[in-house]
């Protein structure tokens, strides 16, 4: 192949992949414009892109209708403790599956993944009935294990296939040197690990960030997160677009900032082990 075929190919495929992170972030970008026009301007047909008037009237109002700082605390608090417990619980539980497999292993593991197939709707009143009778209900501590509960599947496989890129003779030559199980795994196999248990840890903080159906519904104002903070803008009276939109975008804007520092982290975990 000529060298000209080949930068052509690549313009091509540059275009193709710039065109499609356009697309992706169009809708993000049109949230970030509405929240600074009028709710007049927010309705108007054709859509103004640019010609409005802008102004910061839906954030100050957003803003005094209630309090954005304690929903973000709440987030932060959710996400943060439910990835650090899955984290606790799926890096035992990989390290068993990728160095110990009994002859059941594959069949858990896929049994795992097929929960995240079953419609949170389904198991919504056993969860609630079970909050309510143990005081769990608008509750951080009911949010962070729910959230752990729902997203170990996904931290478990992750560990797996990064854990089993790291070759076994490197734990049997610790176990050889006099390394206990936990010496092993928090001195040898974690520090190996880390651009795998980094990726995971911050695709789980979006995840938990992101989650509305299980916040909605078992929150009420003392655990709400900032899901809950967007939702309160739909109101039988109608949707209030600019301030939606302003609230939305008071909610995306720290997950969005982290993931952009983050990028660099995210990817290489994410490929961690790809290339030997």
């Amino acid at each position: 192949m000529s060298h000209t075929a080949i930068d052509s190919r690549k313009i091509i495929m540059t275009a193709i992949a710039w065109g499609i992170g356009l697309l992706i972030f169009f809708p993000i970008l049109w949230t970030i414009l509405t929240s600074f026009k009028t709710e007049a301007d927010a309705i108007a047909s054709p859509p103004m892109f640019l010609g409005f008037d802008w102004t910061l009237e839906n954030y100050t109002e957003v803003q005094d209708r209630s309090n954005y700082f304690q929903h973000f605390w709440n987030s932060v608090v959710i996400s943060v403790g439910s990835t650090l417990l899955g984290l606790l619980i799926a890096i035992l539980a990989a390290w068993s599956m990728a160095f110990v497999p009994a002859k059941g292993t594959k069949n858990v593991l896929m049994w795992m993944l097929s929960t995240k197939m079953l419609p949170p709707v389904g198991v919504l009143i056993p969860i609630y009935l079970l909050f309510r009778d143990t005081g769990l209900l608008d509750t951080l501590t009911g949010l962070v294990l729910v959230l752990t509960l729902i997203n170990l599947p996904i931290i478990v496989w992750m560990l797996y296939t990064y854990f089993k890129e790291i070759p076994g003779e490197i734990l049997e030559a610790a176990r050889m040197d006099g390394a206990s199980l936990w010496a092993e795994i928090i001195h040898v196999l974690t520090p190996m690990a880390v651009p795998g248990i980094a990726s995971t840890m911050l695709l789980n903080i979006i995840l938990a960030w992101n989650e509305a159906f299980w916040t909605l519904n078992l929150t009420a104002a003392k655990a709400a997160p900032l899901t809950a903070f967007i939702a309160s803008y739909s109101s039988p009276e109608g949707l209030f677009y600019a301030k939606l939109s302003a609230a939305s975008t008071m909610a995306i804007a720290p997950i969005l900032i982290m993931g952009w520092f983050s990028q660099k982290q995210l990817v290489r975990g994410l490929t961690f082990g790809a290339v030997k």
